[in-house]
Protein backbone atom coordinates (compact mmCIF):
# COMPACT_ATOMS: atom_id res chain seq x y z
CA UNK A 1 0.00 0.00 0.00
CA UNK A 2 1.20 3.52 -0.80
CA UNK A 3 1.87 5.78 2.16
CA UNK A 4 1.01 9.07 0.50
CA UNK A 5 -1.05 9.98 -2.55
CA UNK A 6 -0.13 13.39 -3.98
CA UNK A 7 -2.52 14.96 -6.45
CA UNK A 8 -1.22 17.63 -8.82
CA UNK A 9 -4.18 19.47 -10.40
CA UNK A 10 -2.83 20.67 -13.75
CA UNK A 11 -4.42 22.94 -16.31
CA UNK A 12 -2.19 24.29 -19.09
CA UNK A 13 0.79 23.85 -16.77
CA UNK A 14 3.45 22.84 -19.29
CA UNK A 15 5.77 25.74 -18.39
CA UNK A 16 6.24 24.88 -14.71
CA UNK A 17 4.77 21.47 -13.82
CA UNK A 18 8.08 19.60 -14.30
CA UNK A 19 9.58 21.41 -11.31
CA UNK A 20 6.66 20.32 -9.18
CA UNK A 21 6.81 16.69 -10.30
CA UNK A 22 10.58 16.44 -9.96
CA UNK A 23 10.51 17.66 -6.35
CA UNK A 24 8.06 14.87 -5.45
CA UNK A 25 9.83 11.96 -7.18
CA UNK A 26 12.36 11.43 -4.31
CA UNK A 27 9.44 9.99 -2.35
CA UNK A 28 10.05 6.81 -4.33
CA UNK A 29 7.77 3.81 -3.97
CA UNK A 30 6.18 5.19 -0.80
CA UNK A 31 4.22 7.75 -2.81
CA UNK A 32 1.96 7.86 -5.82
CA UNK A 33 1.96 11.07 -7.80
CA UNK A 34 -1.40 11.63 -9.47
CA UNK A 35 -1.07 14.21 -12.25
CA UNK A 36 -4.60 15.30 -13.07
CA UNK A 37 -4.72 16.85 -16.53
CA UNK A 38 -7.89 18.94 -16.28
CA UNK A 39 -8.72 19.32 -19.97
CA UNK A 40 -5.52 21.16 -20.85
CA UNK A 41 -5.00 22.39 -24.42
CA UNK A 42 -1.20 22.62 -24.25
CA UNK A 43 1.38 19.86 -23.59
CA UNK A 44 0.31 19.23 -19.98
CA UNK A 45 -1.26 15.88 -20.85
CA UNK A 46 1.76 14.74 -22.84
CA UNK A 47 4.11 15.65 -19.99
CA UNK A 48 1.93 13.70 -17.57
CA UNK A 49 2.04 10.65 -19.86
CA UNK A 50 5.81 11.00 -20.19
CA UNK A 51 6.32 10.85 -16.43
CA UNK A 52 3.90 7.93 -16.07
CA UNK A 53 5.93 6.01 -18.67
CA UNK A 54 9.27 6.85 -17.07
CA UNK A 55 8.14 6.22 -13.48
CA UNK A 56 5.67 3.32 -13.59
CA UNK A 57 4.14 2.51 -10.23
CA UNK A 58 4.93 5.98 -8.93
CA UNK A 59 3.39 8.45 -11.38
CA UNK A 60 -0.11 8.09 -12.79
CA UNK A 61 -1.58 10.38 -15.45
CA UNK A 62 -5.30 11.09 -15.12
CA UNK A 63 -6.99 12.84 -18.03
CA UNK A 64 -10.43 14.40 -17.75
CA UNK A 65 -12.62 17.05 -19.33
CA UNK A 66 -12.13 20.47 -17.80
CA UNK A 67 -13.90 20.62 -14.47
CA UNK A 68 -11.82 23.19 -12.62
CA UNK A 69 -9.42 22.87 -9.72
CA UNK A 70 -12.02 21.32 -7.45
CA UNK A 71 -12.90 18.52 -9.84
CA UNK A 72 -9.17 17.82 -10.33
CA UNK A 73 -8.83 17.42 -6.55
CA UNK A 74 -11.92 15.17 -6.57
CA UNK A 75 -10.41 13.05 -9.35
CA UNK A 76 -7.19 12.69 -7.40
CA UNK A 77 -9.10 11.52 -4.34
CA UNK A 78 -11.18 9.05 -6.35
CA UNK A 79 -7.97 7.49 -7.69
CA UNK A 80 -5.92 7.69 -4.50
CA UNK A 81 -4.71 4.41 -2.99
CA UNK A 82 -2.38 5.92 -0.38
CA UNK A 83 -3.16 6.00 3.32
CA UNK A 84 -2.82 9.81 3.28
CA UNK A 85 -3.77 12.43 0.70
CA UNK A 86 -2.00 15.67 -0.22
CA UNK A 87 -2.65 18.29 -2.91
CA UNK A 88 0.30 20.15 -4.44
CA UNK A 89 -0.55 22.71 -7.11
CA UNK A 90 1.43 22.43 -10.34
CA UNK A 91 3.27 25.75 -9.87
CA UNK A 92 4.30 24.99 -6.28
CA UNK A 93 6.90 22.64 -4.80
CA UNK A 94 8.08 21.09 -1.52
CA UNK A 95 11.35 21.37 0.38
CA UNK A 96 13.48 18.19 0.02
CA UNK A 97 14.54 17.72 3.66
CA UNK A 98 11.09 18.50 5.04
CA UNK A 99 9.58 16.10 2.49
CA UNK A 100 11.69 13.23 3.79
CA UNK A 101 10.81 14.12 7.39
CA UNK A 102 7.11 14.06 6.49
CA UNK A 103 7.43 10.70 4.73
CA UNK A 104 9.33 9.08 7.60
CA UNK A 105 6.65 10.15 10.02
CA UNK A 106 3.79 8.97 7.80
CA UNK A 107 5.51 5.64 7.23
CA UNK A 108 5.58 5.08 10.99
CA UNK A 109 1.88 5.97 11.13
CA UNK A 110 1.08 3.43 8.46
CA UNK A 111 2.07 0.62 10.80
CA UNK A 112 -0.34 1.67 13.56
CA UNK A 113 -3.87 0.40 14.14
CA UNK A 114 -5.15 3.92 14.81
CA UNK A 115 -3.38 6.30 12.40
CA UNK A 116 -3.84 10.02 12.69
CA UNK A 117 -6.51 11.98 10.82
CA UNK A 118 -4.41 15.01 9.83
CA UNK A 119 -0.78 16.07 9.76
CA UNK A 120 0.05 19.78 9.80
CA UNK A 121 3.29 21.49 8.78
CA UNK A 122 4.48 24.98 7.86
CA UNK A 123 4.36 26.62 4.45
CA UNK A 124 6.31 29.43 2.83
CA UNK A 125 5.09 32.27 0.61
CA UNK A 126 7.52 32.09 -2.32
CA UNK A 127 6.65 35.54 -3.61
CA UNK A 128 8.57 36.51 -6.74
CA UNK A 129 11.00 39.37 -6.17
CA UNK A 130 10.81 39.18 -2.37
CA UNK A 131 14.11 38.35 -0.69
CA UNK A 132 12.83 37.43 2.77
CA UNK A 133 10.08 34.85 2.43
CA UNK A 134 7.21 34.78 4.90
CA UNK A 135 6.88 31.47 6.76
CA UNK A 136 3.49 30.54 8.18
CA UNK A 137 4.09 28.34 11.22
CA UNK A 138 1.96 27.13 14.13
CA UNK A 139 4.44 26.86 17.02
CA UNK A 140 2.38 29.09 19.30
CA UNK A 141 -0.88 27.38 18.40
CA UNK A 142 -0.46 23.63 17.89
CA UNK A 143 1.27 21.23 20.28
CA UNK A 144 4.54 19.82 19.00
CA UNK A 145 6.00 16.32 19.25
CA UNK A 146 2.76 14.70 20.40
CA UNK A 147 -0.67 13.76 19.19
CA UNK A 148 -3.43 16.21 20.02
CA UNK A 149 -7.13 16.94 19.56
CA UNK A 150 -9.05 20.20 19.29
CA UNK A 151 -9.13 20.55 23.08
CA UNK A 152 -5.33 20.95 23.07
CA UNK A 153 -4.91 23.78 20.58
CA UNK A 154 -4.14 27.42 21.32
CA UNK A 155 -5.54 30.57 19.74
CA UNK A 156 -4.84 31.07 16.05
CA UNK A 157 -3.33 34.37 14.96
CA UNK A 158 -4.59 36.43 12.03
CA UNK A 159 -2.07 34.86 9.63
CA UNK A 160 -2.24 31.31 10.98
CA UNK A 161 -5.25 29.81 9.27
CA UNK A 162 -4.69 26.20 8.29
CA UNK A 163 -4.60 26.19 4.49
CA UNK A 164 -4.42 23.46 1.88
CA UNK A 165 -0.65 23.97 1.85
CA UNK A 166 -0.25 23.06 5.51
CA UNK A 167 -2.35 19.91 5.81
CA UNK A 168 -2.23 16.24 4.84
CA UNK A 169 -5.47 14.34 5.48
CA UNK A 170 -6.06 10.63 5.95
CA UNK A 171 -7.54 9.49 2.65
CA UNK A 172 -10.32 7.34 4.09
CA UNK A 173 -11.45 10.16 6.38
CA UNK A 174 -12.03 12.37 3.32
CA UNK A 175 -13.98 9.62 1.60
CA UNK A 176 -16.02 8.77 4.71
CA UNK A 177 -17.12 12.36 5.35
CA UNK A 178 -18.58 12.68 1.85
CA UNK A 179 -16.01 15.25 0.75
CA UNK A 180 -16.74 16.75 -2.68
CA UNK A 181 -15.61 20.02 -4.22
CA UNK A 182 -17.78 21.95 -6.69
CA UNK A 183 -16.86 21.99 -10.37
CA UNK A 184 -15.81 25.07 -12.32
CA UNK A 185 -15.21 27.10 -9.18
CA UNK A 186 -12.11 28.96 -8.05
CA UNK A 187 -10.89 29.26 -4.44
CA UNK A 188 -12.12 25.78 -3.50
CA UNK A 189 -8.89 25.16 -1.56
CA UNK A 190 -10.77 26.90 1.27
CA UNK A 191 -13.46 24.22 1.15
CA UNK A 192 -10.83 21.48 0.89
CA UNK A 193 -9.26 22.42 4.18
CA UNK A 194 -12.49 23.44 5.97
CA UNK A 195 -14.87 20.58 5.20
CA UNK A 196 -13.02 17.81 7.14
CA UNK A 197 -12.28 19.87 10.29
CA UNK A 198 -15.23 18.63 12.43
CA UNK A 199 -14.22 15.02 11.76
CA UNK A 200 -10.64 15.34 13.03
CA UNK A 201 -9.95 13.57 16.31
CA UNK A 202 -6.26 12.69 16.17
CA UNK A 203 -3.77 15.24 14.81
CA UNK A 204 -0.04 15.94 14.76
CA UNK A 205 2.11 18.96 13.91
CA UNK A 206 5.60 18.71 12.41
CA UNK A 207 7.42 22.03 12.70
CA UNK A 208 9.08 21.89 9.27
CA UNK A 209 8.84 24.35 6.36
CA UNK A 210 7.42 21.85 3.89
CA UNK A 211 5.22 23.48 1.24
CA UNK A 212 6.47 26.29 -0.99
CA UNK A 213 3.56 28.40 -2.22
CA UNK A 214 4.55 30.33 -5.35
CA UNK A 215 3.18 33.84 -5.92
CA UNK A 216 4.08 35.97 -8.90
CA UNK A 217 2.21 35.04 -12.07
CA UNK A 218 -0.21 37.67 -13.30
CA UNK A 219 -2.80 35.02 -14.17
CA UNK A 220 -2.79 33.33 -10.77
CA UNK A 221 -6.22 33.01 -9.18
CA UNK A 222 -4.87 34.59 -5.97
CA UNK A 223 -3.71 37.72 -7.81
CA UNK A 224 -5.79 40.58 -6.38
CA UNK A 225 -7.00 41.86 -9.76
CA UNK A 226 -7.96 38.32 -10.77
CA UNK A 227 -9.78 37.83 -7.47
CA UNK A 228 -11.75 41.02 -8.02
CA UNK A 229 -12.71 39.92 -11.53
CA UNK A 230 -13.90 36.60 -10.08
CA UNK A 231 -15.64 37.98 -7.03
CA UNK A 232 -18.69 35.84 -7.80
CA UNK A 233 -16.50 32.76 -7.27
CA UNK A 234 -15.16 34.09 -3.98
CA UNK A 235 -18.70 34.79 -2.75
CA UNK A 236 -19.90 31.34 -3.82
CA UNK A 237 -17.14 29.66 -1.83
CA UNK A 238 -17.75 32.02 1.10
CA UNK A 239 -21.40 30.93 1.22
CA UNK A 240 -20.39 27.25 1.10
CA UNK A 241 -18.09 27.88 4.08
CA UNK A 242 -21.06 29.47 5.89
CA UNK A 243 -23.19 26.42 5.05
CA UNK A 244 -20.54 24.02 6.36
CA UNK A 245 -20.18 25.96 9.60
CA UNK A 246 -23.90 26.22 10.27
CA UNK A 247 -24.59 22.57 9.41
CA UNK A 248 -21.97 21.35 11.90
CA UNK A 249 -22.49 23.97 14.62
CA UNK A 250 -25.06 21.87 16.58
CA UNK A 251 -22.70 18.89 16.69
CA UNK A 252 -19.39 20.52 17.65
CA UNK A 253 -17.85 18.39 20.37
CA UNK A 254 -15.39 21.05 21.48
CA UNK A 255 -15.53 24.81 22.05
CA UNK A 256 -12.09 25.30 20.49
CA UNK A 257 -13.24 23.58 17.30
CA UNK A 258 -16.14 26.03 17.13
CA UNK A 259 -13.80 28.97 17.77
CA UNK A 260 -11.37 27.97 15.03
CA UNK A 261 -14.06 27.29 12.43
CA UNK A 262 -15.61 30.67 13.23
CA UNK A 263 -12.12 32.24 12.99
CA UNK A 264 -11.72 30.84 9.47
CA UNK A 265 -15.23 31.90 8.48
CA UNK A 266 -14.48 35.39 9.79
CA UNK A 267 -11.38 35.55 7.58
CA UNK A 268 -13.44 34.55 4.56
CA UNK A 269 -16.04 37.22 5.33
CA UNK A 270 -13.34 39.87 5.68
CA UNK A 271 -11.56 38.95 2.44
CA UNK A 272 -14.82 38.95 0.48
CA UNK A 273 -15.92 42.24 2.02
CA UNK A 274 -12.61 43.99 1.38
CA UNK A 275 -12.52 42.83 -2.24
CA UNK A 276 -16.02 44.20 -2.71
CA UNK A 277 -14.93 47.45 -1.09
CA UNK A 278 -11.99 47.57 -3.50
CA UNK A 279 -14.33 47.12 -6.47
CA UNK A 280 -16.22 50.13 -5.11
CA UNK A 281 -19.39 50.10 -7.19
CA UNK A 282 -23.03 50.29 -6.07
CA UNK A 283 -23.55 46.68 -7.14
CA UNK A 284 -20.49 45.57 -5.14
CA UNK A 285 -21.94 47.31 -2.07
CA UNK A 286 -25.25 45.51 -2.56
CA UNK A 287 -23.42 42.20 -2.99
CA UNK A 288 -21.56 42.80 0.27
CA UNK A 289 -24.85 43.49 2.05
CA UNK A 290 -26.35 40.32 0.59
CA UNK A 291 -23.40 38.24 1.78
CA UNK A 292 -23.68 39.55 5.35
CA UNK A 293 -27.46 39.06 5.21
CA UNK A 294 -26.87 35.44 4.13
CA UNK A 295 -24.66 34.87 7.17
CA UNK A 296 -27.20 36.52 9.48
CA UNK A 297 -30.01 34.34 8.10
CA UNK A 298 -27.97 31.14 8.39
CA UNK A 299 -26.54 31.89 11.84
CA UNK A 300 -27.54 35.03 13.75
CA UNK A 301 -25.06 34.05 16.46
CA UNK A 302 -22.10 33.76 14.04
CA UNK A 303 -23.15 37.06 12.44
CA UNK A 304 -23.10 38.83 15.82
CA UNK A 305 -19.80 37.28 16.87
CA UNK A 306 -18.03 38.25 13.65
CA UNK A 307 -19.54 41.74 13.53
CA UNK A 308 -18.39 42.34 17.12
CA UNK A 309 -14.78 41.94 16.02
CA UNK A 310 -12.94 45.12 15.05
CA UNK A 311 -12.31 44.14 11.43
CA UNK A 312 -15.76 42.63 11.05
CA UNK A 313 -17.31 45.88 12.20
CA UNK A 314 -15.17 47.87 9.77
CA UNK A 315 -15.54 45.63 6.72
CA UNK A 316 -19.31 45.25 7.08
CA UNK A 317 -19.97 48.95 7.52
CA UNK A 318 -21.23 51.62 5.10
CA UNK A 319 -19.45 54.33 7.05
CA UNK A 320 -16.81 55.94 4.81
CA UNK A 321 -14.18 56.24 7.56
CA UNK A 322 -14.67 52.62 8.64
CA UNK A 323 -14.42 51.47 5.04
CA UNK A 324 -11.12 53.30 4.64
CA UNK A 325 -9.84 51.78 7.88
CA UNK A 326 -10.80 48.28 6.67
CA UNK A 327 -8.94 48.82 3.39
CA UNK A 328 -5.93 50.19 5.24
CA UNK A 329 -5.85 47.18 7.54
CA UNK A 330 -6.03 44.87 4.54
CA UNK A 331 -3.09 46.61 2.86
CA UNK A 332 -0.99 46.33 6.02
CA UNK A 333 -1.77 42.63 6.34
CA UNK A 334 -1.06 42.14 2.64
CA UNK A 335 2.40 43.66 3.00
CA UNK A 336 3.19 41.94 6.30
CA UNK A 337 2.13 38.44 5.33
CA UNK A 338 3.01 38.64 1.63
CA UNK A 339 -0.14 37.12 0.11
CA UNK A 340 -1.37 38.07 -3.41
Amino acid sequence: MKILSIAIPSYNSQDYMRNCIECLLPGGEDVEILIVDDGSVDDTGAIADEYEKNYPGIVRAIHQENGGHGEAVNAGLRNATGLFYKVVDSDDWVAPDAYQTILRFLKEEAGKEDPLDALFSNYVYEKQGVRHKKVIEYRSTLPRDRYFSWEDIGRFGASQNILMHSVIYRTQLLKDCGFQLPKHTFYVDNIFVYWPLPYLKKMYYLDVDFYRYYLGRDDQSINEKVMMSRIDQQIRVNKIIIDIYTSHKPTFYCKKLDEYMLHYLSTMMLVSSVLLLRINTPEADREKDRLWAYLRKKSPEAYRRIKRSVLGNLAGSHNKVKRMMALGGYKIAQKWIGFN
